[in-house]
């Protein structure tokens, strides 16, 4: 059953080849068909192949650095996964499994080869939109970049986080020194003018026993504040170091893209 051709038409990468150039490679194209729950290919798999989705659903994970699964894409009909490794012809860095039976097209280094050599022009085409995903990547990372810590906090608030911040910012705030300090001086002024009529008459142990009860509860509270403060530095590290790692990531396997994709062309152009 050979392939139509228009289903490349809708795929990204292949979205500019003409007609005649989308005939090419549906010939040169096979068909696979995998189970429910089947695995398509896992980590450490030669990547020389890629699949555009016929039919079905299909999860492609990795496992981060705490041995957790992570669903980094979930392809259906008419898009491709695999075509990272197929490119840079290194082993697949995600695993595949049909999640329900799957129709695909299975595209092969070999394919594009043959692609390539009749049909020269179509790398350029190939290489335009390889150049169109390297910068939505760097605008993606670049959004990533403009993340801000304090708005990634201010969604995980409580009322007690709040009161707390309330409270710190209040208490170290020129107004709660004078303020307080006004209450000191009329305390202690009144309770001497009073003399023996003073409800807390010096040394004013009322006084000092209200100040005590103050500072063991603003003490913790101003803490709790500084906590979440050191908790915002830690996000914004992190942030800092998810965007560096990932940005050298894709540069790195973009531009590896990029250069199989010139030497192809380069060797293509020396052939002829």
């Amino acid at each position: 059953m050979p392939c139509d051709p228009n289903v490349f038409q809708e795929i990204p990468i292949f979205s500019l080849l003409d007609a005649d150039e989308r005939v090419v490679l549906a010939e040169q194209v096979g068909f696979r068909r995998f189970a429910a729950r089947q695995r398509i290919y896992k980590v450490g798999d030669p990547g020389d192949k890629a699949y555009v989705v016929l039919n079905g659903q299909v999860k492609v994970s990795v496992i981060d650095e705490d041995h957790q699964e992570v669903v980094i894409d979930s392809p259906g009909p008419g898009e491709i996964f695999g075509l990272a490794s197929l490119l840079a012809a290194v082993p697949h860095q995600t695993t595949a499994v049909a999640l329900e039976d799957t129709s695909t097209i299975e595209i092969e280094r070999n394919d594009i080869g043959a692609l390539l050599q009749r049909k020269p022009m179509a790398g350029l085409d190939i290489l335009t939109m390889v150049g169109r995903h390297f910068h939505a990547a760097q605008g993606l990372i670049r959004i990533r970049a403009a993340r801000n810590p304090n708005e990634v906090i201010e969604e995980r608030l409580t009322m007690g986080d709040r009161v707390a911040d309330v409270v710190a910012r209040f208490g170290g705030s020129w107004a709660f020194i004078i303020l307080f300090g006004v209450v000191l001086v009329a305390w202690a002024s009144v309770n001497v003018a009073l003399v023996s009529r003073a409800w807390d008459p010096y040394p004013f142990i009322l006084l000092n026993l209200f100040l005590s009860m103050l500072a063991a509860v603003q003490a913790p509270v101003i803490m709790m504040s500084q906590n979440r403060q050191d908790a915002k530095d830690r996000l914004r590290s992190e942030l800092d170091f998810s965007v560096n790692r990932k940005a050298e990531y894709e540069i790195t396997q973009l531009a590896a893209k990029l250069n199989r994709i010139e030497e192809r062309l380069e060797d293509l152009a020396e052939s002829r």
